[in-house]
């Protein structure tokens, strides 16, 4: 903050015009007490309402997940049919405002391609059990995997619902039994762990795709995240992503970007996942006029901008670039991996895969700040594109004019991936089967392209190659002490955070004469008012009583 600025606040504070009132300063949930870390705080929930040990359909050997799944319908008669409803079972989501058919079952992503046609290998974070060809059926209850969220004893896994390649099937393998009526009898409500799981490990790996989602969050310190501060407010992921009959608040396909309608009762809105469901559209305490325009900022800010100033932290790194273009190098007509990159915990991270090429990884990373309304835009298997340009895998919109966006902080994932260059388009590429097209195997994406094309009944011109992706990913996890929260000269100054931004001023970033001298004007008008009216009360009589 420039010199005067300071000088300018100070001068208002001394003459008591700088307000001192709290303003919406949220309170949800209070602080827990210095001691024994509490269990992990579940939104409107916590704890339990019976000992699962003593229900009689839980004591019985169980062999497998669906076993366990008929046994908890028969109590729990109803969660099936809400649970069939949220998009962690669909895999699919038809959005209101674009008619785009999305979700995994559907979309082209630029970690590993497609899910569709690679079941197999990708439907092991699929909520359910079995799921490995179209055969799949969507309407059985005793398909859903009650498990894999609601387990405790942290001895639950699940793998591929097919073996693959045996290249690629033997890393599943050796893995310990599991004692399905202790876990059954020991299921509780869903903790970090179990979200994490499969959020976590997105994209093929620890922290590849989102960057803000990582192992770090299982346990964190309240320097990585406030909320989830194992020691203090402990916040299980579904403290803000709240549930109702199986479906939870908040979505990477429909983001609400802007919420001006705050908290609800008792403290927070069940609707949404957002910061001002819990902390107000007002959440600074006011007791300076710094403070008084933080609160202001909030109508074109978002509170994830100031209060995540990096990403990728607490020692887990993620992909910032993927090159498909060098996989399918084997050493002796068999794949192999590379070690390169060692990150902050210690842990080794592959630098090259034969399956899926080239990666570099990046940690503690600045995000890329943009406006942002909340609208996501995908590029689908039917996009039809130039191939000489970058693709936008998922982009956005947003804009200071719309009224609905604000200055978002984005990860940024580039990746070479293969395409039809006879169509211009993005193409299903087969890479997980027992069958000899996949390239999970043979490492020939000619034909694991035209197999997955085929497939699916999608034209293909037979001339593939690769071009540049790019896709955007909202920074909302890891959210900093406040005391960590970006300062105003980190914005508010040249070549600051905010110097890509287009569509507004920013003191201290930028400069307009006539601006400038109107402030100027201002800032020594207020100081001539202030030791005008000082000089008042000192000379005035009866200065004790004004």
């Amino acid at each position: 903050m420039r010199p005067v600025l300071r000088f300018f606040l100070a001068l208002l504070l001394i003459a008591g015009l700088a307000p001192l009132e709290t303003m919406g300063e949220g309170q949800w949930p209070t602080p827990p007490a210095e001691g024994k870390p509490p269990p992990q705080i579940s939104g409107p929930l916590s704890g339990g309402t019976g000992d699962h040990t003593k229900y009689e359909a839980l004591k019985q050997p169980f062999a497998t997940g669906p076993d366990v799944t008929k046994a908890c319908l028969s109590c729990h008669t109803e969660t099936g049919k809400h649970f069939m409803k949220n998009i962690h079972w669909t895999w699919e989501y038809r959005n209101p405002d674009t008619g785009q058919l999305l979700g995994k079952k559907h979309l082209i992503n630029n970690f590993c391609t497609n899910a569709r046609g690679n079941e197999g290998m990708c439907a092991q974070c699929h909520a359910g059990y079995g799921w490995k060809d179209e055969s799949f059926d969507f309407s059985d209850e005793t398909n859903i995997d009650c498990l894999v969220c609601h387990d405790t004893t942290g001895t639950y896994y699940k793998t591929p619902n097919s073996k693959g390649s045996p290249a690629c099937s033997v890393m599943f393998e050796g893995k310990p039994p599991m004692d399905f009526t202790l876990i059954a009898q020991s299921v509780g409500l869903p903790e970090r762990a179990n979200c994490g799981a499969c959020h976590f490990n997105g994209g093929g790996g620890d922290n590849v795709k989102h960057g803000d989602l990582s192992s770090a969050l299982k346990n964190p310190p309240r320097e990585l995240d406030v909320h989830m501060d194992a020691k203090g407010l402990n916040f299980a992921c579904t403290a803000c992503h709240v549930t109702k009959s199986h479906v939870w608040a908040g979505s990477r396909y429909r983001v609400a970007a802007t919420d001006d309608k705050g908290t609800g009762k008792p403290g927070q809105r069940r609707d949404v996942a957002t910061c001002e469901s819990c902390h107000g559209t007002a959440p600074h305490k006011v007791d300076s006029l710094a403070s008084f325009k933080r609160n202001d900022h909030i109508s074109s800010i978002a509170c994830q901008t100031c209060h995540i100033p990096e990403f990728a932290r607490g020692g887990v790194a993620t992909i910032t670039n993927w090159d498909w273009r060098t996989a399918g190098k084997t050493r002796n007509g068999e794949g192999y991996h590379e070690h390169g990159y060692t990150q902050g915990n210690g842990e080794h991270r592959y630098t090259y895969k034969s399956i899926k090429g080239d990666f570099t990884y990046g940690e503690n990373l600045v995000p890329l700040y943009r406006w942002f309304n909340g609208q996501m835009h995908y590029t689908t298997i039917d996009t039809k594109f130039d191939i000489t340009k970058p693709v936008a895998i998922n982009d956005f919109t947003g804009s200071r004019e719309d009224g609905d966006s604000r200055i978002w902080p984005f990860k940024k994932m580039t990746t070479w991936m293969p395409a039809d260059l006879g169509n211009g388009t993005l193409v299903y590429t087969h890479l997980w089967g027992e069958d000899s097209d996949s390239y999970w195997g043979n490492y020939d994406m000619g034909k694991a392209i035209a197999h997955g094309m085929k497939e699916f009944g999608l034209p293909y011109s037979g001339e593939h190659g690769f071009v540049e992706t790019f896709s955007y990913w909202p920074i909302t996890h890891m959210v900093a002490p406040k005391e960590d929260a970006l300062s105003c000269e980190d914005c508010h100054s040249k070549q600051g955070r905010l110097d890509g931004v287009a569509g507004i001023y920013i003191p201290g970033r930028d400069n307009n004469r006539w601006l400038d001298l109107i402030g100027i004007i201002a800032v020594v008008g207020t100081l001539v008012f202030i030791l005008g009216h000082a000089l008042i009360r000192i000379v005035a009589p009866n200065r004790g009583k004004h």
